[in-house]
């Protein structure tokens, strides 16, 4: 098990959003605020997390024949759990997301982990994969959620951050976020649903050309290594 080179994968060269290109919808309908963003990305974390333990651990055990609609049963089982208890702990969570966390159940990060890593793995390095995997997505909520706050209304941390009696985390959605500049002069396309598009596609199109940039580095830096040693 190797974490270092797990959690690379998962934030950046093997990230479920924008290299494998999954969990977009959700991905683009409620990164509208900070609060949406953080809620939603350690609600898959810990879903993500708690299924690859489960899958990994029964997958010797599970037929072939019915493999997926087992993953299907694990799945929907801990995202019953997970929604139950933002109903009770964080109901303002909860409402906000609405739909979007039954919906997880069909999430094609969580299954596609399951099916490609999980059933492949012992439970170590696919909790450890959970954990990562998770962190990636939940990264690009957040970069998301900012760029589309600030840039769309001038505000950042809208939900979770309140600066009316000084500043402080709040659990119930009414956190006024801090403003830095008047709403007026943002554009307020991001803060609809096209904006979610704009600014998942100028992300995508980002780390694309990252990835390849630093693949053509490697390329020629390995090379050039050859080079010298063939030249020793």
């Amino acid at each position: 098990m190797n974490f270092k080179k797990q959690l690379k994968e998962g934030v950046i060269t093997n990230n479920p959003i924008l290299v494998q290109q999954l969990g977009m919808c959700a991905t683009m309908a409620i990164t509208t605020s900070l609060f949406n963003g953080v809620g939603m990305g350690l609600s898959v974390l810990i879903i993500l997390t708690c299924c690859n333990v489960a899958v990994s651990a029964v997958r010797k055990f599970i037929p072939d024949q019915i493999r997926l609609a087992i993953f299907v049963v694990i799945i929907a089982g801990f995202v019953t759990i997970v929604d139950l208890l933002l109903q009770a702990f964080i109901p303002a969570l909860s409402e906000s997301l609405g739909v979007f966390i039954p919906l997880i159940v069909v999430n094609c990060i969580i299954i596609g982990r399951a099916e490609a890593f999980c059933q492949k793995n012992p439970v170590g390095p696919s909790f450890v994969d959970g954990i990562t995997q998770g962190l990636g997505y939940t990264v690009v909520l957040i970069v998301m959620c900012l760029i589309r706050e600030f840039l769309g209304s001038g505000r950042f941390g809208g939900g979770l951050i309140d600066v009316t009696e000084g500043f402080r985390f709040t659990l119930d959605g009414t956190g006024s976020g801090v403003q830095l500049f008047d709403s007026q002069y943002g554009a307020s396309i991001l803060t609809l649903p096209v904006g979610g598009f704009l600014t998942l596609g100028f992300i995508f199109a980002a780390m694309q050309a990252a990835l390849k940039k630093a693949a053509r580095n490697k390329a020629e830096y390995g090379d050039a290594e050859e080079e010298e040693d063939e030249d020793e």
